[in-house]
């Protein structure tokens, strides 16, 4: 899974048992089309992202509310038992690499990431990726046989 968006709040941390670490995102993607009548549309999806150990501490230091974020990880589902006795279940993003994108979060003074910070918890460089959040598909007609 390959996500690439903006954080819909600061990450939340906690701190577990040993030296685990886990910090929870939201993450929110954005789709832009123009419809049949030219209006331009833009649909939003929330992304539930977990990440775990070194990389949980490099995100809780410098992701803020609004920083732009590559992630890539796996697709994983939880299920419980409500009150009811309904299985109910959620689907999360368990992030195993992530690079912070753009500039400074609004109101936010992030730093820049220091050499000091441990090869194993840095995120690997994405690859190139084309369109992003704002990316403009067009349904007319073109030149294409298929």
């Amino acid at each position: 899974m390959i996500l690439l968006g903006n954080l819909g709040a600061d990450p939340e941390v906690k701190y577990l048992e040993g030296d685990n670490v886990v910090a929870k995102l939201r993450l929110a993607t954005t789709e832009s089309y123009k419809d049949k009548s030219g209006n331009r549309v833009d649909q939003t999806e929330w992304h539930d992202l977990e990440i775990w150990g070194a990389l949980a501490k490099v995100a809780e230091q410098y992701l803020k509310k609004g920083s732009q974020l590559y992630a890539e990880g796996k697709i994983k589902t939880d299920s419980w038992q409500d009150e009811q006795g309904q299985t109910r279940y959620r689907t999360k993003i368990r992030v195993t690499s992530f690079t912070m994108l753009g500039g400074k979060p609004e109101g936010g003074s992030a730093p820049s990431m220091p050499s000091s910070v441990p090869q194993e918890a840095r995120s690997t460089s994405p690859a190139p990726v084309s369109g992003g959040p704002d990316m403009v598909m067009d349904d007319g007609d073109d030149d294409l046989p298929f």
